[in-house]
């Protein structure tokens, strides 16, 4: 029997928790293989290992392992997959499927779009877009959030939007929407971020403070469930999922 683990991140922070779980329900409910697990990373519970045990016990002979990640990071290369080599030495008649994070999609990037029209806001060439990416050491994250960035300011116009991130990388966050927030103009920071957390709270805590110190600054909401988001990460299921059938034919 088939099944789906989803692998997201975890937060200290039940609300994000439960935000990634009601997300992951969501897009299980367009995926025709009824037996699933949602577990965590860290922080939160059931962990990898945990989430695998249950579905073995639930009758899985085939588990496909969904990374709940925008990007391809230390999580997908090395976190992930130390853990399901662990499950294999623990139920070597299990097959797995690992499927891949969502990378850099063009209707990923339609949510940043509709997000800053959401605002009570218009983008001219005098508004500066402030990308913020969580960050991280692999080579691959700064190229990634740049391209974003690129595709972002085709869509909006914009002569160019800024990156900066919350981790690993420079420009930090606080350094990015300083150096946003000296030029003339306004602001609209958008992070590329999938659920809410105690990184989304820091950033709306800095920004409400240069909101008091009367900047023109306004915060975009996060990735969360947009229409686009469900349907990309119901691709990356299916993707992993018709690696059974391509194993079989091989």
């Amino acid at each position: 029997m088939e099944a789906v683990l989803y692998v997201s991140h975890g937060s200290r922070k039940e609300e994000a928790t439960e935000e990634a779980r009601q997300f992951l329900l969501t897009v299980q409910n367009e995926i025709d293989v009824p037996l699933y697990e949602i577990c965590f990373l860290e922080l939160a519970e059931p962990d990898v290992l945990q989430g695998i045990e249950r579905l073995v016990e639930k009758g899985a002979g085939k588990i496909a392992v969904l990374p709940v990640l925008l990007l391809s990071a230390g999580h997908y290369f090395e976190d992930i997959p130390e853990e399901i080599d662990k499950a294999k030495g623990r139920y070597p008649q299990i097959e797995f499927s690992y499927g891949e994070p969502l990378g850099v999609q063009d209707r990923i990037v339609d949510v940043l779009v509709d997000r800053i029209h959401q605002l009570d806001t218009t983008v001219g060439t005098d508004t500066n877009l402030l990308l913020v990416g969580r960050g991280s050491r692999h080579p691959d994250t700064k190229p990634s959030i740049e391209k974003i960035a690129s595709l972002l300011a085709e869509k909006t116009g914009v002569p160019r939007v800024d990156t900066c991130y919350l981790a690993a990388i420079s420009p930090r966050f606080e350094e990015g929407l300083q150096a946003s927030l000296n030029k003339k103009g306004k602001t609209i920071v958008l992070p590329y971020l999938w659920f809410t957390g105690i990184l989304i709270q820091s950033m709306e805590q800095k920004i409400k403070a240069a909101q008091e110190e009367n900047h023109d600054v306004q915060l975009a909401a996060y990735l969360n469930d947009h229409p686009n988001m469900i349907r990309a990460t119901v691709d990356r299921v299916n993707e992993a999922l018709e690696k059974f059938k391509e194993h079989s034919a091989s």
